[in-house]
């Protein structure tokens, strides 16, 4: 009896190893299959004891939690603007040649005049939490001071160099309308030439820079950005930059034209773009200097030529606003102006620009 007691002991014993080395041997295995970064997970693998029974509980994998994701300063917007358009075109369109196939679509004429707060004779669309008191910006002094020199003070260029226009006012396109060309001819580069016309007759020192920056329209700030700096090294009294755009307003089946009259002649109505950088991200701390501009252009505008602007639009976004204090994105005219009506718009822009900047001197 005493033997056989003994042997059931010995028994015991030798399961209790087997046992305990199986379920280190399966803690073990377990820990492996975690990669080198589960530090975590290997700590909360667990052997207990109780009553004799073991228990192995199952490794769970414990979040670590990740330093916050602070987004950087960016000297360009998040997302660019992106308009839905055709190809390239690299010949002029000709309305009344053959379309044979083609879908016909009409244009609508618009007045965008009304939108925001109004203040004076236009309107503002302050889509910020900024507390926007127009009269007393109005009456704030520019960031800047133009010079009475011949030098380069004033740089035009275009992000979206290709963006066109229409060639005639006939109330419809078809599917086939390029709205994108690198024809300057039809292009925005030609509403540039007309507003450069103006300050060059006004006496205002101007580059016009043509640079295609839209081949691929994502990381045409960047480039567009290149070129400015490019432009600020050559000529270091620059203190205006004006991003010439056109909108696109519609559908794939209609388009919108904003227009407006002037002495008994259509033009394509304009928007201008302010920014506003409340923390930091766009690394533009002198937003407020270019809202002033913005606000004093707008207003002239209106001023001389009633119901040529649409409601002035003051939002969180930089576009490139932020390489000074006199820096503007401006809208003339969409995809469904003519390009008669977006010239002469520039015309006009021009010499409410040169007023507004000889008003600095």
């Amino acid at each position: 009896m005493k033997t056989s007691g003994k042997i059931r002991r010995i028994g015991y014993s030798f399961l209790a190893v087997v046992l305990l080395a199986t379920a280190f041997y399966s803690v073990f295995e377990r820990v492996s299959l975690y990669s080198e970064n589960d530090s975590v997970a290997v700590m909360a693998a667990a052997l207990t004891l109780s009553k004799g029974n073991f228990t192995i509980k199952r490794a769970t994998k414990i979040p670590v939690k990740k330093p916050e994701n602070k987004s950087p300063k960016s000297k360009t917007p998040p997302v660019e603007k992106e308009t839905k358009s055709s190809a390239f075109s690299e010949k002029y369109y000709n309305t009344f040649s053959s379309h044979s196939g083609k879908k016909k679509y009409p244009i609508y004429t618009k007045q965008y005049r009304v939108g925001g707060e109004k203040y004076d004779n236009f309107y503002v669309k302050n889509n910020t939490n900024y507390n926007l008191n127009i009269g007393e910006t109005l009456k704030q002094e520019l960031g800047f001071k133009l010079e009475k020199t011949k030098s380069i003070q004033v740089l035009i260029y275009h992000t979206h160099t290709s963006e066109s226009f229409i060639d005639c006012d006939v109330g419809y396109y078809y599917s086939d309308y390029p709205t994108r060309t690198k024809d300057n001819r039809y292009n925005v580069t030609a509403v540039g030439d007309e507003i450069e016309t103006q300050l060059k007759r006004a006496g205002i020192g101007v580059v016009h820079d043509k640079t295609s920056h839209d081949d691929m329209y994502t990381g045409s700030y960047s480039r567009s950005r290149n070129t400015i700096e490019k432009y600020l090294k050559k000529y270091p009294d620059i203190k205006v930059t004006l991003d010439i755009h056109r909108d696109s307003i519609g559908s794939d089946t209609f388009k919108v034209k904003p227009t407006f009259t002037y002495k008994g002649k259509k033009g394509a109505q304009v928007m201008i773009l302010s920014g506003y950088d409340p923390n930091g991200y766009f690394d533009f701390p002198n937003w407020n200097y270019n809202l002033r501009f913005a606000l004093k252009l707008q207003k002239n505008l209106e001023t001389n030529y009633s119901g040529m602007t649409r409601p002035l639009d003051f939002g969180n976004f930089a576009y490139n606003m932020n390489v000074n204090t006199g820096s503007l994105l401006i809208e003339v005219g969409a995809d469904g102006n003519t390009l008669d009506e977006a010239k002469y718009s520039g015309k006009l822009l021009g010499k409410a620009l040169s007023q507004v900047l000889q008003n600095s001197q």
